[in-house]
Order: structure tokens, then sequence, then C-alpha cells
């Protein structure tokens, strides 16, 4: 939790989100995440200052906890000071124990958001999903929490200007607005008319500018006349090896040529021919891609 401090921005972890969200969709398989094709509704987690603290605190919990589809899960919902935004207990369940910083009893607007990640990271824990290290493990979370529809609250938490500033989550507002920007492509869902936050909105415009990249690099035919040309160059030398940035790959295919690039939707790699234009569907997410190899 960044409370008056600098708010970092861009996209520093940029490579570990989209091996998340690929992490994700190969857990979850298609089916399972489009059961999270709606997002939570502002008014389903909304907490206004006159709620009583913990009864509002549970509300949400059980509201997140079913969002989730974690029905047999109890949520205790305790508050004290500490460092970090929340904290939960992961045991074998049913019942887990959620702390959340002293900061939200007078910021518990801001409460969806933060249990809204403490609760995914039940959900991680039953699915058996992790990384090994703890910072890639967050970003995990954060990534989830947001692609399966809760994460808006996350985003919309940020708030910065001249004097103050508070951001929950590890991801920075673009990352956030990234992933949930991917969320949009796939679910036709416009969260920004959900942000209470102006700076939540311009990140979210930002994320959407940075996603809609990944679906104009070559050899997607949606790629630009500077994509299409550095990809003919590369092409011609035999797949020789394209420089660093460079997301597609050529590999040796008996007297041709193969080339691989990411998923835009999904961030698998998906493996074609070298031969013209070519249709490629995902076998992941399902997405069906127009190339011009």
């Amino acid at each position: 939790m960044t409370n008056d401090g600098p708010v970092e921005h861009g996209y520093p972890h940029l490579e570990q989100v989209r091996a998340s969200i690929t992490a994700l969709w190969k857990r979850l398989s298609y089916d399972t995440v489009q059961t999270f094709a709606t997002s939570v509704a502002p008014v389903d987690v909304a907490f206004c200052d006159t709620d009583d603290l913990h009864l509002g605190a549970q509300r949400v919990a059980r509201e997140l906890v079913r969002h989730y589809r974690l029905p047999d899960a109890r949520l205790v919902v305790g508050f004290r000071e500490m460092t970090h935004a929340a904290n939960v207990e992961l045991t074998a369940g049913p019942e887990y124990f959620v702390e959340l910083n002293d900061r939200f009893r007078t910021h518990r607007r801001d409460i969806g958001a933060a249990l809204a990640h403490e609760i995914m990271h039940v959900y991680l824990h039953r699915l058996g999903l992790s990384y090994p290290g703890t910072g890639d493990n967050e970003i995990l979370t954060d990534t989830a929490t947001t692609y399966l529809g809760a994460g808006w609250l996350l985003l919309d938490a940020y708030r910065e200007d001249a004097a103050s500033s508070q951001k929950l989550g590890y991801l920075t507002p673009e990352e956030f607005g990234y992933v949930l920007a991917k969320r949009s492509l796939v679910f036709g869902e416009d969260p920004s008319v959900w942000f209470t936050s102006a700076q939540a909105y311009t990140a979210y415009v930002k994320g959407m500018a940075r996603a809609r990249e990944d679906e104009q690099q070559p050899p997607l035919t949606a790629a630009g006349w500077a994509g299409r040309r550095r990809y003919a160059r590369d092409r011609r030398h035999g797949g020789s090896g394209p420089g660093p940035g460079v997301p597609y790959a050529f590999t040796p295919d008996g007297g041709g040529l193969r080339v691989s690039f990411p998923c835009p939707t999904c961030h698998q790699r998906i493996r074609v021919p070298v031969r013209g234009r070519v249709r490629a569907r995902c076998a992941l997410c399902r997405t069906v891609l127009e190339c011009d190899t």
C-alpha cells in the first residue's frame, strides 16, 4: 500500500503480468474463465461511512466470496495496525482470517479493494496456483483479481495529487489498466463507468492503448507498416534471430520456416508455418487470429 509516498508508474512487471494471464488460462480453462464474464458490481461492494464497520466488511467479503465462487469459504475480517494494506492466513479452510490495516477504519470506500486482493489469495491457494517468489506471487494475485472481475476496485483505489497519494496492490496503475483492458477486450465490458478516481480512468486509458499494441504485432494482419517491414527483413534472414523486444521468432521447418508469436489474448505462444495468409486459432483461449506470415 502506498500512503502519501511516491507511486511507481509504467510497465516494470509487464512480462510477469503476461505470464500470469497465461497461467490463469491454463489452470482455469476456457470454460471456467468464461464464467467470470461479469465483474463485481459497484452496488454490491459499496461501503458507506454510516455502515457498521465490521458488519459492512463481512458483507463485502461475502459478496466477493460469491463472485469468486468459493461458497464453502468463510471470511472473518478484523482490523489492526500494520505496514501492508491487508493480510490473510492461508489454511486448509473453510474459515479464513483476514486482517485489514487500521487505515480502512476511516477509508471505508476502499475496503472492497483490499478484500478483493486477499480473497483472491484464498482462491489461488485452493487452485494450487502460485509462483515461488513473493513478488511474482503478488503480481499473479493482482493480475488474477483484475482479470476475473474484481480488480477494477484496486485501480479505483488509486488517487494521487500534489499533496497526497494512495495506491493498493503491487502492479502500477498502468499495469492494472492493462490487465483491465485485456479483460475488457475479451468480454466486451467497459469498466470505466465505475471509476470514481480520475487518475484510475487515465491509467485505464493508457493500459488500453498498451493492450491494443499486442493486437498490432506481426505476423498479425493488424500490424503497422513499420512492424511489417521489420518482420519481412527478419524473415528474409531465414530465422537467424530477430532483435531484442521482438515478440516473434522463426524456426526451421523442413525446407521452410515456422514462426511463433504470443496470442494477444492469453499470451500462449502460437506456432504457424510461414506461407503467407494464415488463420490461426489459439488452443488455449480459442481466439481466432488473422496472420500474414
